[in-house]
């Protein structure tokens, strides 16, 4: 698959998915995910730690992401939604941070990484071949003139 990023909010891909799941038929699936997990800091100047102190503390990152992709595979194109939050130098807590991936619902990743802005977000299109990259390009039209339904055409 060929992949490039999409210049198109975020928020205004999510919204327009969130509506659209409301209005059946279901034309694509839309899967989100949620993933912590404990990262070393990075060696800065500006963060001034001896390696003990440097030992005790890690960041912790949190990667949620929203694929969404036809309904026939055949079709062949994936859209991703991808917000990364670091939450900063952290002390580990015992159990504090639940490492892995763990599915989401559509309202939990817009309520909980797009809606307040957190993190960095990026748009990923990945396109099997030129038929599929108009396909999407269809689609990613109708999500920028906000469109639904029998009001596509």
């Amino acid at each position: 698959m060929q992949s490039y990023p999409v210049d198109l909010d975020p928020e205004q891909i999510v919204q327009w998915v969130m509506a659209e799941r409301r209005a059946p038929p279901l034309v694509f699936t839309a899967i989100a995910r949620r993933t912590t997990e404990p990262r070393d800091l990075p060696a800065r100047r500006e963060i001034r730690l001896g390696d003990q102190e440097r030992e005790d503390l890690s960041e912790i990152a949190t990667i949620a992401t929203l694929e969404i992709s036809p309904i026939h595979a055949g079709d062949g194109w994936r859209l991703t939604v991808v917000v990364e939050d670091e939450a900063g130098p952290r002390v580990p807590e015992e159990g504090a941070v639940d490492e892995g991936e763990e599915e989401i619902d559509l309202d939990t990743f817009y309520g909980e990484f797009i809606r307040p802005g957190r993190g960095s977000a990026n748009v990923i299109a990945e396109v099997e071949d030129s038929a599929a990259e108009r396909r999407l390009a269809e689609l990613l039209s109708t999500i920028e003139r906000n469109r639904h339904g029998s009001d596509r055409q």
